[in-house]
């Protein structure tokens, strides 16, 4: 051979073998990249939260003359603080720079010499407080961002007073809660000693023309006599006070009648009756917090008794971190369901109720006397033994995730026992957010493990057959026409099951069963038929190669005969109505889109990639050994079965995995073709929520650096390493396969 020729050909092949070389790690790279990616959106979801203290305020310069601070607060940008004082004036500060921008009185409601002397604060922020003359005022403070003509910001207070309230006879009261209701009025509650409750309804109605007129009802609660309550809540709206004791009882009235108070219940909260301190009622006044003098910090909230009564009960559902002495003062968050609380010996805890995670843990050099977070959960003010006042930047991120959230059951607000729940959105602020990334998970194996279960078998028997039985010209014919089934766009695919075959199904469910029934025993009989047959000459001319013509009539009767008698075999087995006797016998509500029809879409899918692979692999076995094996006697099924199938395994399980793996990631189909439930249960008449079409799902709405979205990048990371890993396995496997039967 020329030399020159030779070292060209030498040179190409190393140009070759270095491209390719390149490419291969390339696309590794290039994979490994895109895992690096996703996981860094995800990392944050898992990142510790923080807090720094960024300004102080001197007592001296909080209030005159030394007056007692009866409360702190802060807006939401962190840059205005404020003081209420025994003095009766509102003072606002440059939270930064500690100046001093302005000092208010507080009008009275009583006499004109009146001061604060206690108040009690609820929501955004509302305070009722409780003057010396024993009057009571509600005021709300709201502070309005405006813009000005160049764009600057600048945040401006409001001081809105919502009620006032007569003082009432007698000793002056010891606790007091109001609450504005719904256009109607306000409610107030007022403890004289020890466990005298009064609940004072001020009822506003309005005419048609425009005037109203107000009327109050105050009414004693009876069912305190001989306790001594310790600890008050009322929602925000009025309608549901709480009560704790010295003895551990958790007591609940419906106020919703302004007349005729109800005590709904009444629990004993701690079986060694310990003493409640604290209560307050978590965002959206579903759940109860309850702090006691162990410092025990637990989350209350209403459940079903049972399925079939309309009559709920308190329990005891979440317990967060204890603290090491009393709870005195628990303050919940206004954004999300965090709580932050205060015990007795000066420090504050910050946790999150749902995810049950303990986000912070906040001190000072003095013991905090006082603590509050404004409205975006981003700041903190604290007061101090000494009166000065402590300002904390908060970077608490992603507070309602953690694994057992994404992973394992949280008995969430309304449910009635703890369960894997994906919800990631509602209506109101108040949500809950339920996260719960099994029920995907479980989507995602139930569809794939349907699909597969159509799929493998016929993908694999076809395959066999054609390239064991088949004729030459019938196998040209037949492969390319499999393959062409791949180039199928899946949204297509997704499309005619949705609707097309999901109707379909639905109208002939009693039909497919049958047919499940018909086909395989019409087959096997008329295999019966043909070996009784076969000895006729004219039809041994279609025995080889053309066995299947004999079996498609039998095929298409079978079909026929299904779909002729379905309407006959529901009336006579399911009353004539399959969905109703399904769900009154069995409790499961038929959905359209379900896992039968994934099981025909996605299959449908499927079986070109294993169909084109096995019988690339079938085909490949050495024919030498085909002919050993029918020059010994074995038939050609035997030969098919004993011989080419174990030598081609290899490449059929490299083939199924495959498949398997585009089931796994399949979006539009899935997600067309589902119902989109995240639901937990093998039943094949419900649908499910898979990963990858949960992410096509809800990505668009999810706020870029959110929870949700830095979740739905935890899914992906989860679908890329469940593939990861399935396709590792299978390569391992499949070289014990090569290994084994690779000698042929």
């Amino acid at each position: 051979m020329d030399q020159n020729l030779l070292k060209r050909i030498k040179r190409r092949d190393r140009v070759a073998r270095w491209v390719i070389t390149a490419g291969g790690f390339s696309v590794i790279f290039c994979v490994a990249l895109i895992l690096v990616l996703i996981v860094r959106v995800t990392l944050p979801l898992f990142q510790a939260s923080k807090a720094e203290v960024f300004a102080k305020l001197a007592p001296e310069a909080l209030t005159q003359n030394g007056a007692r601070v009866l409360a702190a607060g802060l807006d939401d940008y962190l840059e205005n603080s404020y003081v209420l004082a025994a003095d009766g004036s509102l003072s606002l500060f440059n939270t930064l720079t500690g100046e001093l921008l302005g000092r208010e009185p507080l009008a009275p409601p009583g006499a004109a010499d009146a001061l604060p002397v206690d108040l009690e604060r609820s929501g955004a922020p509302l305070y009722t407080l409780l003057w010396s003359d024993g009057a009571v005022s509600v005021d709300a403070l709201r502070f309005v961002p405006r813009f000005d003509e160049r764009g600057q910001r600048s945040i401006v207070h409001r001081l809105e007073r919502l009620g006032e309230f007569a003082s009432v006879a007698g000793d002056a009261p010891q606790r007091i809660l109001a609450r504005p209701r719904k256009e109607d009025g306000v409610v107030l509650v007022r403890q004289f000693g020890d466990s005298r409750l009064l609940v004072t309804h001020e009822v506003v109605t309005r005419s048609l023309f425009g005037g109203e007129s107000r009327e109050a009802f105050e009414v004693e609660l009876g069912e305190t006599a001989g306790e001594v309550i310790t600890a008050l809540a009322l929602d925000s709206d009025g309608s549901d006070l709480y009560a704790g004791t010295a003895r551990g009882e958790l007591l609940h009235w419906s106020l919703s009648d302004p007349q005729a108070p109800r005590l709904a219940e009444r629990v004993q909260a701690f079986p060694d009756r310990r003493a409640i301190t604290a209560l307050a009622l978590v965002f959206g006044d579903a759940s109860l917090a309850v702090g006691d003098e162990q410092g025990g910090l637990s989350t209350w909230f209403r459940v079903r008794v049972a399925p079939d009564r309309a009559e709920f009960e308190l329990r005891h559902i979440h317990t967060l971190k204890s603290h090491p002495a009393a709870v005195t003062a628990i303050v919940p968050s206004q954004r999300d369901k965090s709580l932050l609380s205060l015990n007795r010996k000066g420090t504050a805890h910050y946790d999150h109720m749902t995810s049950g995670r303990h986000l912070l843990a906040l001190d000072a050099l003095n013991p905090l006397a006082q603590v509050s977070l404004n409205g975006r959960n981003t700041g903190l003010i604290a007061l101090d033994s000494r009166g000065e006042a402590l300002v904390w930047r908060l970077d608490v991120p992603h507070a309602e995730v953690s694994l057992r959230t994404l992973f394992g059951k949280v008995w969430y607000e309304g449910y009635p026992e703890p369960a894997y729940v994906w919800q990631s959105s509602s209506g109101t602020d108040d949500f809950e957010p339920k996260m719960s990334l099994t029920p995907l998970i479980f989507g995602t194996i139930k569809g794939t493990f349907y699909a597969m279960l159509f799929a493998v078998p016929l993908a694999l028997l076809a395959a066999i057959y054609t390239s064991s039985f088949a004729r030459p010209r019938f196998r040209e014919m037949v492969k390319p026409t499999v393959e062409v089934m791949a180039a199928i766009p899946s949204v297509v695919i997704g499309f005619l099951a949705a609707l097309w075959l999901a109707p379909l199904l639905e109208r002939n469910i009693a039909s497919f069963f049958l047919s499940a029934a018909f086909i395989p025993s019409f087959l096997l009989l008329g295999v019966l038929l043909w070996q009784a047959l076969r000895k006729i000459a004219p039809l041994r001319k279609v025995e080889r190669g053309f066995e299947f013509l004999t079996l498609v009539p039998i095929l298409l009767l079978a079909i026929y005969a299904a779909f002729a008698l379905g309407p006959w075999f529901e009336q006579l087995v399911f009353g004539g109505d399959f969905k109703l006797w399904l769900f009154n016998e069995t409790g499961v509500r038929y959905d359209p889109r379900n896992c039968i029809v994934i099981a025909f879409a996605l299959g449908f899918a499927v079986i070109p990639i294993i169909f084109t692979i096995a019988e690339d692999s079938l085909s490949n076995v050495p024919g030498s050994l085909k002919a050993a094996s029918l020059a010994l006697g074995a038939s050609r099924w035997q030969t098919a079965w004993r011989v080419v199938l174990p030598s081609a395994s290899p490449g059929i399980f490299a083939g199924t995995m495959i498949g398997l793996g585009r089931a796994i990631g399949e979006t539009m189909i899935v997600l067309m073709a589902t119902g989109n439930t995240a639901i937990m249960d093998w039943i094949i008449f419900n649908g499910m929520r898979p990963l990858s079409a949960n992410i096509a799902v809800e990505i668009p709405e999810a706020p870029v650096g959110g929870t949700l979205y830095r979740v739905l990048f935890l899914s992906a990371v989860l679908l890329f390493m469940m593939t990861f890993v399935l396709n590792t396995a299978a390569e391992v496997f499949r070289q014990r396969l090569r290994k084994k039967y690779g000698r042929f």
